[in-house]
């Protein structure tokens, strides 16, 4: 049976330079199943790395752009997609400006910095009908979408409790040196930018949308940066009884990525950790203990065509999982083009953003005042 050929959608980088955190991900992983090309790009506002990049990345001559406004104005119908990866306080406006111009948006996570940015940009969606996509990329491993389909069918019973941590050790190690954008904060601390709107978004992710009600949060600094907050906890009361408990920081040694997910239900409990992507550990109320992988028969979701890019044994990792994520986006930015909105579950806008700002915003008064506040 002949398969009918597709184009690739046509994208524009707006920072992602090769010296930059995450540029050379988004270039790989977008093009990584063929669903994306990188056709140009403002890569950086120096010319040196701006030229680099442009190399690396094979744009053609006259594509590379000096600034993101010369982006917008010269590629008027070039693009299917313009990718925000600037560091996150230059978000806002640049989103906002590319959906005023017409352009659908695919936007590194955290969309902004405030909760109150996110709504001005989920005012420019609506007022553009535009498009609007944010990489939460966690939620693209095999086996945390596994775990999604097994809380979603009940196979957990009641969920009763999430303990969910990132540490990390940047801030700490020797010849630390992280970006200089990273070391000021805002009403938000920049650590909980970086991985505490990870954390919101995977619980989100988990249950299906549960709302956060009431938090209690700490804030520290351990680090080497004085007065940047490194080290966040949170205690947080859902919807539905659902109590969450939640660690991130950048000063735990021994922690590359220590991204770990404990889910607790009436049932059984279920553990992921990246570290260990292709393993998720159920545990259940007759004492069973259960190993599932991409190619064990239960794992309904983990098996599928399109998380199997080679055979289980062979580990799949933050790469494919951020390739998993833009191929919903794709798919997503296919539908919205031909005027046949279909929401894909796992693409994220404005509005969860805003939630996730909301939360962190709640994490820092808690902090502050030392008592409970409503999120």
């Amino acid at each position: 049976m002949a398969h009918t050929y597709i184009p690739p959608l046509r994208l524009g980088f707006i920072g992602g330079a090769l010296n930059s955190a995450v540029g050379y991900t988004h270039f790989n992983s977008s093009r990584l199943d063929g669903h994306f090309r990188v056709d140009c790009g403002c890569f950086s506002r120096h010319a040196e790395p701006n030229d680099a990049s442009a190399d690396t990345y094979g744009i053609a001559a006259g594509r590379s752009h000096a600034s993101w406004q010369e982006l917008l104005d010269k590629e008027k119908g070039h693009l299917d997609a313009i990718v925000v990866l600037t560091p996150t306080p230059d978000h806002s406006p640049i989103v906002i400006a590319a959906l005023d111009a017409g352009y659908a948006v695919i936007s590194e996570k955290a969309l902004a910095v405030s909760s109150a940015e996110c709504r001005a940009i989920g005012d420019a969606v609506q007022r553009n009908h535009g498009f609007l996509a944010v990489t939460y990329n966690y939620s693209g491993y095999p086996m945390v979408r596994e775990l999604r389909r097994l809380i979603a069918d009940g196979s957990l019973g009641q969920l009763q409790q999430i303990h969910i941590e990132m540490p990390q050790e940047g801030f700490l190690r020797q010849a630390a040196a992280p970006q200089a954008w990273r070391l000021k904060d805002y009403q938000v601390p920049t650590v909980s930018l970086d991985l505490g709107v990870h954390v919101h978004h995977l619980v989100h992710f988990l249950t299906g949308g549960k709302a956060p009600l009431e938090v209690v949060g700490d804030h520290s600094t351990y680090g080497q940066f004085p007065g940047v907050i490194d080290n966040v906890y949170c205690l947080a009361r859902y919807a539905d009884d659902l109590r969450v408990q939640t660690w991130y920081g950048k000063t735990a040694l021994g922690y590359r990525n220590g991204l770990r997910i404990r889910v607790f239900g009436s049932l059984a409990s279920a553990e992921w950790f990246q570290m260990e992507p292709e393993d998720l550990r159920l545990s259940q109320a007759d004492g069973r203990h259960i190993l599932l992988d991409r190619g064990s028969s239960d794992a309904d979701v983990a098996r599928q065509l399109r998380y199997n890019r080679f055979k289980p044994g062979h580990p799949s990792g933050f790469i494919e999982a951020f390739a998993n994520l833009y191929a919903d986006i794709a798919e997503h930015l296919r539908h919205y083009q031909a005027g046949q909105p279909a929401p894909n579950d796992f693409v994220y806008g404005a509005r969860q953003s805003e939630e996730g700002l909301r939360f962190l915003e709640a994490i820092a008064r808690s902090a502050a005042s030392k008592t409970w506040q409503t999120v």
